[in-house]
Protein backbone atom coordinates (compact mmCIF):
# COMPACT_ATOMS: atom_id res chain seq x y z
CA UNK A 1 0.00 0.00 0.00
CA UNK A 2 1.51 3.29 -1.09
CA UNK A 3 1.82 6.28 1.21
CA UNK A 4 0.27 9.41 -0.28
CA UNK A 5 1.67 12.97 -0.17
CA UNK A 6 1.06 16.28 -1.88
CA UNK A 7 4.80 16.57 -2.48
CA UNK A 8 7.81 14.29 -2.24
CA UNK A 9 11.30 15.82 -2.40
CA UNK A 10 14.14 13.53 -3.46
CA UNK A 11 17.35 14.87 -1.93
CA UNK A 12 17.81 16.62 1.41
CA UNK A 13 20.57 19.11 0.58
CA UNK A 14 20.21 22.91 0.70
CA UNK A 15 17.90 22.83 -2.32
CA UNK A 16 15.73 19.92 -1.22
CA UNK A 17 15.24 20.56 2.47
CA UNK A 18 14.51 24.26 1.87
CA UNK A 19 11.90 23.35 -0.77
CA UNK A 20 10.32 20.89 1.66
CA UNK A 21 10.10 23.49 4.43
CA UNK A 22 8.61 26.14 2.15
CA UNK A 23 6.07 23.65 0.77
CA UNK A 24 5.09 22.64 4.31
CA UNK A 25 4.59 26.32 5.18
CA UNK A 26 2.18 26.48 2.23
CA UNK A 27 0.09 23.68 3.81
CA UNK A 28 1.38 20.85 1.61
CA UNK A 29 1.71 17.34 3.02
CA UNK A 30 5.42 16.75 2.41
CA UNK A 31 7.89 13.87 2.49
CA UNK A 32 11.61 14.04 1.84
CA UNK A 33 13.92 11.18 0.83
CA UNK A 34 17.70 11.03 1.02
CA UNK A 35 19.96 8.03 0.65
CA UNK A 36 22.76 9.34 2.86
CA UNK A 37 22.29 12.38 5.06
CA UNK A 38 20.22 15.41 5.95
CA UNK A 39 21.80 18.66 4.80
CA UNK A 40 23.46 17.10 1.77
CA UNK A 41 27.05 17.69 0.69
CA UNK A 42 27.00 21.32 1.86
CA UNK A 43 26.42 20.69 5.55
CA UNK A 44 28.20 17.34 5.78
CA UNK A 45 31.30 17.45 3.56
CA UNK A 46 31.24 20.81 1.81
CA UNK A 47 30.50 24.44 2.65
CA UNK A 48 30.18 24.14 6.42
CA UNK A 49 33.11 21.93 7.47
CA UNK A 50 35.39 23.65 4.94
CA UNK A 51 34.70 27.06 6.49
CA UNK A 52 35.66 25.69 9.90
CA UNK A 53 38.93 24.41 8.45
CA UNK A 54 39.53 27.75 6.75
CA UNK A 55 39.14 29.59 10.05
CA UNK A 56 41.70 27.29 11.64
CA UNK A 57 43.94 27.90 8.63
CA UNK A 58 43.62 31.66 9.13
CA UNK A 59 44.73 31.34 12.76
CA UNK A 60 47.54 28.97 11.79
CA UNK A 61 48.76 31.40 9.13
CA UNK A 62 48.74 34.27 11.63
CA UNK A 63 50.67 32.26 14.21
CA UNK A 64 53.21 30.84 11.74
CA UNK A 65 53.81 33.78 9.43
CA UNK A 66 52.63 37.00 11.02
CA UNK A 67 53.60 36.90 14.66
CA UNK A 68 56.11 39.71 14.31
CA UNK A 69 53.48 41.97 12.73
CA UNK A 70 51.36 41.64 15.86
CA UNK A 71 54.15 41.51 18.40
CA UNK A 72 54.28 37.90 19.52
CA UNK A 73 56.72 35.02 19.04
CA UNK A 74 56.77 31.30 19.81
CA UNK A 75 59.77 29.13 20.59
CA UNK A 76 58.02 25.83 19.88
CA UNK A 77 54.70 26.44 18.12
CA UNK A 78 52.71 23.23 17.58
CA UNK A 79 49.73 23.05 15.23
CA UNK A 80 47.44 20.03 15.59
CA UNK A 81 45.37 19.66 12.42
CA UNK A 82 43.35 16.81 13.94
CA UNK A 83 41.80 19.37 16.34
CA UNK A 84 40.79 21.53 13.38
CA UNK A 85 39.23 18.45 11.77
CA UNK A 86 37.29 17.56 14.93
CA UNK A 87 35.99 21.12 15.19
CA UNK A 88 34.82 21.00 11.58
CA UNK A 89 32.95 17.75 12.19
CA UNK A 90 31.36 19.10 15.38
CA UNK A 91 30.04 22.18 13.58
CA UNK A 92 28.74 20.04 10.73
CA UNK A 93 26.97 17.59 13.04
CA UNK A 94 25.36 20.44 14.97
CA UNK A 95 23.79 21.91 11.83
CA UNK A 96 22.73 18.51 10.50
CA UNK A 97 20.86 17.86 13.75
CA UNK A 98 19.25 21.25 13.25
CA UNK A 99 17.88 20.16 9.86
CA UNK A 100 16.36 17.09 11.51
CA UNK A 101 14.66 19.37 14.03
CA UNK A 102 13.28 21.55 11.21
CA UNK A 103 11.80 18.49 9.51
CA UNK A 104 9.92 17.58 12.71
CA UNK A 105 8.88 21.19 13.34
CA UNK A 106 7.32 21.40 9.87
CA UNK A 107 5.73 17.92 9.99
CA UNK A 108 7.80 16.67 7.08
CA UNK A 109 8.04 12.87 6.86
CA UNK A 110 11.64 11.72 6.39
CA UNK A 111 12.65 8.56 4.54
CA UNK A 112 16.33 7.59 4.54
CA UNK A 113 16.93 5.47 1.47
CA UNK A 114 17.25 5.43 -2.33
CA UNK A 115 14.30 6.64 -4.39
CA UNK A 116 13.49 5.41 -7.90
CA UNK A 117 10.66 6.52 -10.17
CA UNK A 118 8.17 3.79 -11.04
CA UNK A 119 5.97 6.28 -12.89
CA UNK A 120 5.53 10.04 -13.02
CA UNK A 121 3.72 10.10 -9.66
CA UNK A 122 5.15 7.06 -7.85
CA UNK A 123 8.49 6.44 -6.18
CA UNK A 124 9.91 3.21 -4.81
CA UNK A 125 12.12 3.83 -1.78
CA UNK A 126 14.65 1.19 -0.75
CA UNK A 127 15.16 2.12 2.88
CA UNK A 128 18.57 2.11 4.52
CA UNK A 129 16.90 0.06 7.27
CA UNK A 130 15.98 -2.67 4.76
CA UNK A 131 12.33 -1.64 4.46
CA UNK A 132 10.85 -0.88 1.06
CA UNK A 133 8.19 1.81 0.73
CA UNK A 134 6.10 3.11 -2.15
CA UNK A 135 5.29 6.82 -2.20
CA UNK A 136 2.64 8.45 -4.36
CA UNK A 137 2.62 12.23 -4.79
CA UNK A 138 0.80 14.93 -6.73
CA UNK A 139 4.19 16.59 -7.28
CA UNK A 140 7.77 15.36 -7.02
CA UNK A 141 10.91 17.53 -6.75
CA UNK A 142 14.28 16.10 -7.77
CA UNK A 143 17.08 17.69 -5.72
CA UNK A 144 19.76 15.01 -5.85
CA UNK A 145 22.74 17.33 -6.36
CA UNK A 146 26.03 16.49 -8.03
CA UNK A 147 29.23 14.56 -7.37
CA UNK A 148 32.90 15.22 -8.02
CA UNK A 149 33.72 14.31 -11.61
CA UNK A 150 36.50 11.86 -12.28
CA UNK A 151 39.14 12.27 -14.99
CA UNK A 152 39.95 9.77 -17.73
CA UNK A 153 42.93 7.55 -16.93
CA UNK A 154 43.14 8.83 -13.33
CA UNK A 155 42.26 6.29 -10.65
CA UNK A 156 40.81 7.87 -7.49
CA UNK A 157 41.98 5.60 -4.67
CA UNK A 158 40.72 7.79 -1.81
CA UNK A 159 44.14 7.92 -0.13
CA UNK A 160 46.87 9.14 -2.46
CA UNK A 161 44.62 10.43 -5.25
CA UNK A 162 41.51 11.99 -3.77
CA UNK A 163 38.49 14.21 -4.39
CA UNK A 164 37.25 16.89 -1.98
CA UNK A 165 35.20 14.20 -0.20
CA UNK A 166 38.25 12.30 1.05
CA UNK A 167 40.29 15.48 1.54
CA UNK A 168 37.77 17.09 3.86
CA UNK A 169 37.33 13.88 5.86
CA UNK A 170 41.00 13.21 6.57
CA UNK A 171 42.34 14.33 9.95
CA UNK A 172 45.96 14.50 8.79
CA UNK A 173 47.99 16.68 6.46
CA UNK A 174 50.00 15.56 3.43
CA UNK A 175 53.56 16.87 3.33
CA UNK A 176 53.16 17.84 -0.32
CA UNK A 177 50.19 18.00 -2.66
CA UNK A 178 49.26 18.79 -6.25
CA UNK A 179 45.78 20.24 -6.69
CA UNK A 180 44.36 19.71 -10.18
CA UNK A 181 41.90 22.54 -10.80
CA UNK A 182 42.01 26.19 -9.69
CA UNK A 183 38.30 26.70 -9.12
CA UNK A 184 36.77 27.45 -5.71
CA UNK A 185 37.49 24.02 -4.19
CA UNK A 186 41.07 24.01 -5.46
CA UNK A 187 42.04 27.42 -4.11
CA UNK A 188 40.23 26.87 -0.79
CA UNK A 189 42.10 23.63 -0.10
CA UNK A 190 45.30 25.32 -1.25
CA UNK A 191 44.69 28.01 1.38
CA UNK A 192 44.03 25.47 4.15
CA UNK A 193 47.01 23.25 3.43
CA UNK A 194 49.47 26.07 2.72
CA UNK A 195 48.56 27.76 6.01
CA UNK A 196 49.67 24.62 7.85
CA UNK A 197 52.96 24.45 5.96
CA UNK A 198 52.07 21.89 3.28
CA UNK A 199 53.98 22.22 -0.01
CA UNK A 200 51.16 23.06 -2.47
CA UNK A 201 51.17 23.19 -6.27
CA UNK A 202 48.05 24.09 -8.29
CA UNK A 203 47.77 22.86 -11.88
CA UNK A 204 45.03 24.44 -14.04
CA UNK A 205 44.24 23.69 -17.68
CA UNK A 206 42.71 27.13 -18.31
CA UNK A 207 44.85 30.30 -18.49
CA UNK A 208 44.16 31.58 -14.96
CA UNK A 209 42.98 30.71 -11.45
CA UNK A 210 39.25 31.13 -10.76
CA UNK A 211 38.77 31.25 -14.54
CA UNK A 212 35.10 32.30 -14.30
CA UNK A 213 35.88 35.40 -12.27
CA UNK A 214 36.86 38.83 -13.59
CA UNK A 215 40.38 38.75 -15.01
CA UNK A 216 41.66 41.41 -12.59
CA UNK A 217 40.48 39.26 -9.69
CA UNK A 218 42.36 36.23 -11.04
CA UNK A 219 45.56 38.25 -11.39
CA UNK A 220 45.32 39.63 -7.85
CA UNK A 221 44.59 36.21 -6.38
CA UNK A 222 47.49 34.65 -8.27
CA UNK A 223 49.79 37.33 -6.85
CA UNK A 224 48.62 36.73 -3.27
CA UNK A 225 48.65 32.91 -3.45
CA UNK A 226 52.14 33.03 -4.93
CA UNK A 227 53.27 35.42 -2.18
CA UNK A 228 51.99 32.85 0.35
CA UNK A 229 54.24 30.21 -1.21
CA UNK A 230 51.70 28.32 -3.34
CA UNK A 231 53.11 27.29 -6.73
CA UNK A 232 50.67 27.96 -9.58
CA UNK A 233 50.87 26.44 -13.05
CA UNK A 234 48.10 27.67 -15.37
CA UNK A 235 47.49 26.80 -19.01
CA UNK A 236 49.00 23.38 -18.29
CA UNK A 237 47.50 19.99 -19.06
CA UNK A 238 48.83 17.06 -17.07
CA UNK A 239 49.83 14.00 -19.08
CA UNK A 240 49.40 11.41 -16.35
CA UNK A 241 48.77 10.99 -12.63
CA UNK A 242 49.94 7.69 -11.16
CA UNK A 243 50.37 6.50 -7.58
CA UNK A 244 53.80 4.90 -7.23
CA UNK A 245 54.74 3.51 -3.85
CA UNK A 246 54.37 6.19 -1.20
CA UNK A 247 54.20 9.07 -3.69
CA UNK A 248 52.11 10.18 -6.65
CA UNK A 249 53.82 11.15 -9.89
CA UNK A 250 52.19 13.96 -11.87
CA UNK A 251 53.62 14.21 -15.37
CA UNK A 252 53.35 17.66 -16.94
CA UNK A 253 54.56 18.52 -20.47
CA UNK A 254 57.88 19.89 -19.22
CA UNK A 255 58.38 18.37 -15.76
CA UNK A 256 57.52 15.58 -13.36
CA UNK A 257 56.08 16.42 -9.94
CA UNK A 258 56.33 13.85 -7.16
CA UNK A 259 54.09 14.47 -4.14
CA UNK A 260 52.43 12.66 -1.27
CA UNK A 261 48.87 13.36 -2.40
CA UNK A 262 46.90 14.66 -5.40
CA UNK A 263 43.52 16.38 -5.08
CA UNK A 264 41.32 16.27 -8.18
CA UNK A 265 39.17 19.42 -8.03
CA UNK A 266 38.08 19.92 -11.62
CA UNK A 267 34.31 19.69 -12.06
CA UNK A 268 31.05 18.05 -11.02
CA UNK A 269 28.65 15.60 -12.62
CA UNK A 270 24.89 15.57 -11.87
CA UNK A 271 23.38 12.82 -9.75
CA UNK A 272 20.68 12.01 -12.31
CA UNK A 273 21.47 8.35 -12.97
CA UNK A 274 19.70 5.42 -11.30
CA UNK A 275 16.65 7.54 -10.47
CA UNK A 276 14.40 5.89 -13.05
CA UNK A 277 13.93 9.15 -14.91
CA UNK A 278 13.20 7.17 -18.07
CA UNK A 279 10.16 5.58 -16.42
CA UNK A 280 8.85 9.05 -15.60
CA UNK A 281 9.71 10.48 -19.02
CA UNK A 282 11.97 13.26 -17.66
CA UNK A 283 14.35 14.85 -20.16
CA UNK A 284 18.03 15.32 -19.38
CA UNK A 285 20.79 17.08 -21.33
CA UNK A 286 23.70 15.31 -23.02
CA UNK A 287 25.72 15.94 -19.84
CA UNK A 288 23.00 14.47 -17.61
CA UNK A 289 21.56 17.69 -16.19
CA UNK A 290 17.79 17.75 -15.75
CA UNK A 291 16.18 20.32 -18.00
CA UNK A 292 13.79 22.81 -16.35
CA UNK A 293 11.88 25.99 -17.14
CA UNK A 294 11.93 29.22 -15.10
CA UNK A 295 9.39 27.70 -12.68
CA UNK A 296 11.76 24.73 -12.00
CA UNK A 297 9.37 22.43 -13.87
CA UNK A 298 10.67 19.59 -16.06
CA UNK A 299 9.00 18.48 -19.28
CA UNK A 300 6.72 16.34 -17.08
CA UNK A 301 4.35 18.91 -15.48
CA UNK A 302 4.21 17.38 -11.98
CA UNK A 303 7.96 16.66 -11.76
CA UNK A 304 10.29 19.49 -10.82
CA UNK A 305 14.06 19.80 -10.37
CA UNK A 306 16.25 22.20 -8.39
CA UNK A 307 19.85 22.70 -7.35
CA UNK A 308 23.03 21.20 -8.77
CA UNK A 309 21.26 18.41 -10.67
CA UNK A 310 19.94 21.08 -13.06
CA UNK A 311 23.40 22.57 -13.70
CA UNK A 312 22.04 26.14 -13.59
CA UNK A 313 24.60 27.45 -11.11
CA UNK A 314 26.09 24.88 -8.77
CA UNK A 315 26.06 26.80 -5.49
CA UNK A 316 24.21 25.94 -2.27
CA UNK A 317 22.49 29.31 -1.91
CA UNK A 318 21.28 29.17 -5.51
CA UNK A 319 19.82 25.73 -4.83
CA UNK A 320 18.00 27.08 -1.76
CA UNK A 321 16.61 30.00 -3.76
CA UNK A 322 15.45 27.56 -6.45
CA UNK A 323 13.81 25.44 -3.76
CA UNK A 324 11.72 28.34 -2.44
CA UNK A 325 10.64 29.41 -5.94
CA UNK A 326 9.78 25.83 -6.86
CA UNK A 327 7.68 25.24 -3.73
CA UNK A 328 5.84 28.51 -4.29
CA UNK A 329 5.09 27.62 -7.91
CA UNK A 330 3.76 24.22 -6.82
CA UNK A 331 1.68 25.82 -4.08
CA UNK A 332 0.25 28.52 -6.35
CA UNK A 333 1.88 31.23 -4.25
CA UNK A 334 3.26 34.51 -5.58
CA UNK A 335 6.96 34.12 -6.33
CA UNK A 336 9.87 35.51 -8.38
CA UNK A 337 11.91 34.53 -11.44
CA UNK A 338 15.57 33.92 -10.70
CA UNK A 339 18.31 35.64 -12.72
CA UNK A 340 21.24 33.22 -12.56
CA UNK A 341 23.65 35.78 -14.07
CA UNK A 342 23.12 38.00 -11.04
CA UNK A 343 23.49 35.39 -8.30
CA UNK A 344 26.21 36.00 -5.69
CA UNK A 345 29.37 33.88 -5.88
CA UNK A 346 31.75 33.44 -2.96
CA UNK A 347 35.16 31.79 -2.66
CA UNK A 348 36.73 31.50 0.80
CA UNK A 349 40.42 31.34 -0.07
CA UNK A 350 42.77 33.97 1.33
CA UNK A 351 42.17 36.64 0.30
CA UNK A 352 38.45 35.96 -0.16
CA UNK A 353 36.78 36.46 -3.53
CA UNK A 354 33.15 37.56 -4.00
CA UNK A 355 31.26 38.61 -7.09
CA UNK A 356 28.00 38.75 -8.98
CA UNK A 357 26.87 39.73 -12.45
CA UNK A 358 28.94 40.34 -15.53
CA UNK A 359 32.71 40.60 -15.57
CA UNK A 360 34.14 43.67 -17.25
CA UNK A 361 34.88 41.64 -20.40
CA UNK A 362 31.37 40.13 -20.46
CA UNK A 363 29.73 43.54 -20.06
CA UNK A 364 31.71 44.93 -23.00
CA UNK A 365 30.95 41.83 -25.10
CA UNK A 366 27.23 42.36 -24.47
CA UNK A 367 27.51 45.84 -25.94
CA UNK A 368 27.25 47.95 -22.78
CA UNK A 369 29.09 51.22 -22.50
CA UNK A 370 30.40 50.88 -18.97
CA UNK A 371 31.94 52.83 -16.15
CA UNK A 372 34.09 51.07 -13.58
CA UNK A 373 34.62 52.14 -9.99
CA UNK A 374 37.51 50.66 -8.01
CA UNK A 375 38.75 51.09 -4.47
CA UNK A 376 41.72 49.32 -2.84
CA UNK A 377 41.59 47.86 0.65
CA UNK A 378 45.00 49.36 1.42
CA UNK A 379 43.22 52.75 1.61
CA UNK A 380 40.59 51.40 4.04
CA UNK A 381 41.18 52.04 7.75
CA UNK A 382 39.45 48.90 9.00
CA UNK A 383 41.46 46.68 6.64
CA UNK A 384 44.68 48.29 7.84
CA UNK A 385 43.61 47.70 11.44
CA UNK A 386 42.98 44.03 10.65
CA UNK A 387 46.40 43.79 9.02
CA UNK A 388 44.63 42.30 5.99
CA UNK A 389 44.53 44.78 3.16
CA UNK A 390 45.34 43.03 -0.12
CA UNK A 391 42.76 43.39 -2.86
CA UNK A 392 40.07 45.77 -4.02
CA UNK A 393 36.39 46.34 -4.79
CA UNK A 394 35.29 46.83 -8.40
CA UNK A 395 31.79 47.94 -9.44
CA UNK A 396 30.72 47.84 -13.09
CA UNK A 397 27.80 50.03 -14.17
CA UNK A 398 25.99 50.85 -17.40
CA UNK A 399 26.93 54.41 -18.41
CA UNK A 400 23.50 55.15 -19.92
CA UNK A 401 21.17 54.26 -17.05
CA UNK A 402 23.53 53.79 -14.11
CA UNK A 403 22.41 50.15 -13.75
CA UNK A 404 24.79 47.95 -11.75
CA UNK A 405 25.94 45.22 -14.14
CA UNK A 406 28.28 43.41 -11.77
CA UNK A 407 30.70 43.69 -8.88
CA UNK A 408 33.97 41.87 -8.25
CA UNK A 409 35.84 41.90 -4.96
CA UNK A 410 38.95 40.36 -3.52
CA UNK A 411 40.06 41.07 0.02
CA UNK A 412 39.18 40.66 3.72
CA UNK A 413 35.68 39.25 4.36
CA UNK A 414 34.41 40.40 0.96
CA UNK A 415 31.89 37.53 0.99
CA UNK A 416 30.08 39.45 3.74
CA UNK A 417 29.97 42.62 1.60
CA UNK A 418 28.04 41.05 -1.29
CA UNK A 419 24.44 41.43 -0.01
CA UNK A 420 24.42 45.23 -0.15
CA UNK A 421 25.36 45.08 -3.82
CA UNK A 422 23.03 42.25 -4.85
CA UNK A 423 20.16 43.92 -2.98
CA UNK A 424 20.96 47.20 -4.77
CA UNK A 425 20.81 45.37 -8.09
CA UNK A 426 17.52 43.65 -7.23
CA UNK A 427 15.92 46.92 -6.11
CA UNK A 428 17.29 48.73 -9.19
CA UNK A 429 19.47 51.09 -7.17
CA UNK A 430 22.47 52.69 -8.84
CA UNK A 431 25.98 53.44 -7.52
CA UNK A 432 24.66 56.93 -6.77
CA UNK A 433 22.40 55.53 -4.01
CA UNK A 434 25.18 53.32 -2.65
CA UNK A 435 27.53 56.31 -2.54
CA UNK A 436 24.92 58.45 -0.76
CA UNK A 437 24.13 55.71 1.77
CA UNK A 438 26.18 56.65 4.84
CA UNK A 439 28.46 53.76 5.82
CA UNK A 440 29.76 53.46 9.38
CA UNK A 441 33.44 54.29 9.86
CA UNK A 442 35.75 52.46 10.09
CA UNK A 443 34.24 49.43 8.32
CA UNK A 444 35.20 47.29 5.37
CA UNK A 445 31.87 48.24 3.80
CA UNK A 446 33.18 51.74 3.19
CA UNK A 447 35.05 50.29 0.21
CA UNK A 448 31.65 49.76 -1.48
CA UNK A 449 30.73 53.41 -0.94
CA UNK A 450 34.12 54.55 -2.24
CA UNK A 451 33.94 52.30 -5.31
CA UNK A 452 30.44 53.62 -5.99
CA UNK A 453 31.74 57.19 -5.83
CA UNK A 454 34.49 56.09 -8.20
CA UNK A 455 31.99 54.60 -10.69
CA UNK A 456 30.39 58.04 -10.87
CA UNK A 457 33.77 59.68 -11.43
CA UNK A 458 33.89 61.32 -8.01
CA UNK A 459 36.20 59.23 -5.79
CA UNK A 460 36.82 60.73 -2.35
CA UNK A 461 39.75 58.88 -0.77
CA UNK A 462 41.88 58.06 -3.81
Amino acid sequence: MAENFDLVVVGAGPAGYVAAIRAAQLKQKVAIVDKQWMGGVCLNIGCIPSKSLLKNAEVAHTLRERGKDFGFTFDNLKLDYSVAFKRSRSNSERLVKGIGFLMKKNNITVFMGSATFKSKDTLAVAGNDGKNTELKAKNIIIATGASAATLPNVKIDGKQIVTYVEAIMQDWLPKSVVIVGAGAIGVEFATIWNSYGVDVTIVELLPRVLPREDEEISKELTKELTKAGIKIKTGVKFESIVASGKTVKVKLPDEMLEVEQVLIATSFTPNSKNLGLEAAGVKVSDRGFIEINEKMQTNVPNIWAIGDVTGKLMLAHVGSAMGIVCAENIGGHETVTLDYDMMPRATYCHPQVASFGFTEAQAREKGFNIKVGRFPFQANGKALGLGDYAGFVKIIMDEKYGEILGAHMIGPEVTELLPELTLARMMELTPHEIARNVHAHPTLSETLMEAAHGAEGQPIHI
